[in-house]
């Protein structure tokens, strides 16, 4: 079920209503986010609801024999259980194909054919995020960081809780599963900050988000017929598609969990105003930052194992980052991009020196690397993405006439003028808004003088400039 559905307007004011009227017992409430999160699921494909119930059992099941032990052996086993049937499920339903396509291509290097064969896999939506979110409950049991469950519903309800069972924020069980274990009380303010959310997130999503899509699949589509100031608007467009796409969906999971009582964890906090790569990668997709921070990084050794080791564990972390986001050599390519950005950033420090230190300079080097990352993540091999990078940096290919609003023609469509200016107008609008939020004016302590009217103009943006298609959010392929 996506958020920006007809199916999803109708199912959240139900289990609203249905959830409030169970007010008295929150283990009743906690059933009914059980149920709605298993029928919001569902309504994708009901046969994969069987992979998380097998990965929520497991779980449960890990936490409480791992309480019942202090033996370290016994634990690590239990421990190993937990990585194990997570990671398997992740590896044999993303990764599988994969490795079969590479270790193929491998052998073909040296004149040796094989033909292991492939399997007909369809990726289960979300499965990257929940194993996680699994994993992280039981390496904290490990790690005496947290006490297990024995509330099964509760378990099971913070597992899959609708809001972001698909697309994340990624959240701990620290934080997250107490809040299935207390009663939660109907508060307008809630309520009204998560109708903010919702409201804004779906402005992201369907007014610019998709928006950008029609301009960037286009230009990525047909990569070659296009060239200069082109193939920067398609690479700037998808900077914000992905951003909006993603922050949006976030937003409208928070803000729907508040609606029930819920707290979920801030997942993007204005990237694009960042002046380091570091910056950039604390506030980008921070749930996920912070996994591969905790469960990764600081246990390689993080910066404290020397500076050799500290290079190493960056690009680790960062080509793991990019193998998470898909079975595809360009992810991981776009993982070392980063890696190797902010391993420069910390060896020679240069973000530092006198012409870093205009403002203005810091934000167009976080552009340009995180755009030359975009390419490879956008697009379907490695070989077009160097195709797409190398007629960037054609400098004889600019011309101001490519810039001229009228149409960008091409062999098989057109894309129209009025979808680019008016990505960019409310692009504009978006990145002001950020702005003003950044020197401290938070939305929610705006006077009603002003919510008002915005409100409204966010009401009939997304009815007049929104794309109601039943776009799905790109992160579901992850």
């Amino acid at each position: 079920m996506l958020f920006n559905s007809i199916d999803f307007a109708v199912f959240l004011p139900i289990v609203f209503l249905a959830y409030w009227a169970l007010k008295s017992s929150f283990k009743l409430q906690n059933g009914l986010v059980l149920i709605a999160s298993y029928v919001f699921y569902g309504w994708w494909d009901w046969k994969f609801l069987s992979l998380i119930a097998f990965s929520t059992v497991v779980d449960y099941l890990v936490g409480l024999y791992m309480d019942r032990s202090s033996q370290p052996g016994y634990r690590k086993m239990l421990l190993g259980i937990s990585l194990s049937v997570n990671l398997g499920l992740l590896f044999f339903f993303k990764y599988f194909n994969f490795f079969i396509g590479s270790f193929e291509q491998a052998f073909s290097l040296f004149g040796q054919d094989i033909h292991l064969g492939t399997l007909n896999i369809i990726l289960p939506v979300g499965i990257s995020f929940y194993t996680f979110q699994t994993m992280s409950y039981s390496i904290d049991l490990y790690k005496g960081k947290i006490s297990p469950t024995r509330d099964f519903i509760a378990f099971a309800s913070f597992v899959s809780f609708f809001p972001q069972l698909v697309a994340g924020p990624i959240e701990r069980a620290a934080h997250l599963l107490p809040q299935f274990k207390r009663n939660r009380t109907l508060n307008v303010a809630d309520v009204s900050s998560g109708i903010d959310k919702i409201l804004f997130g779906l402005f992201k999503k369907v007014v610019i988000a998709d928006r950008a899509a029609v301009v960037v699949n286009e230009v990525f589509a047909h990569h070659a017929e296009y060239q200069g100031f082109q193939l920067v608007l398609g690479v700037v467009l998808f900077a914000f598609q992905i951003y909006c796409d993603f922050s949006g969906y976030s937003d409208i999971a928070i803000g729907t969990a508040r609606l029930f009582g819920f707290d979920l964890m801030t997942n993007f906090n204005a990237p694009y105003l960042s002046r380091s790569l570091g910056e950039f990668w604390r506030r980008w997709h921070i749930s996920l930052s912070t996994w591969f921070r905790d469960y990764v990084y600081i246990p390689l050794g993080g910066s404290k194992a020397g500076k050799t080791a500290w290079y190493r564990n960056l690009m680790i972390v960062f080509l793991v980052s990019g193998f998470w986001h898909g079975a595809n050599w360009t992810f991981i390519v776009w993982g070392g991009i980063h890696g190797l950005a902010l391993l420069l950033e910390a060896k020679f420090n240069f973000t530092e020196t006198r012409v870093f230190k205009i403002p203005m300079v810091r934000n167009v080097y976080v552009w340009v690397v995180v755009c030359l990352g975009w390419v490879f993540f956008r697009s379907d091999t490695v070989t077009i993405a160097f195709e797409f990078v190398i007629g960037l940096f054609d400098l004889g290919a600019y011309s101001l006439t490519q810039l001229t609003p009228y149409i960008i023609p091409t062999t098989s469509t057109h894309v129209f003028a009025h979808d680019v200016m008016l990505a960019l107008v409310f692009i504009g609008i978006l990145l002001l808004a950020e702005w003003i939020t950044e020197r401290g004016k938070e939305f929610h302590n705006w006077g009603y003088w002003l919510k008002v009217p915005i409100y409204s103009m966010t009401v009939v943006a997304i009815y007049l400039f929104g794309v109601f298609e039943n776009n799905a959010f790109i992160y579901f392929q992850f």
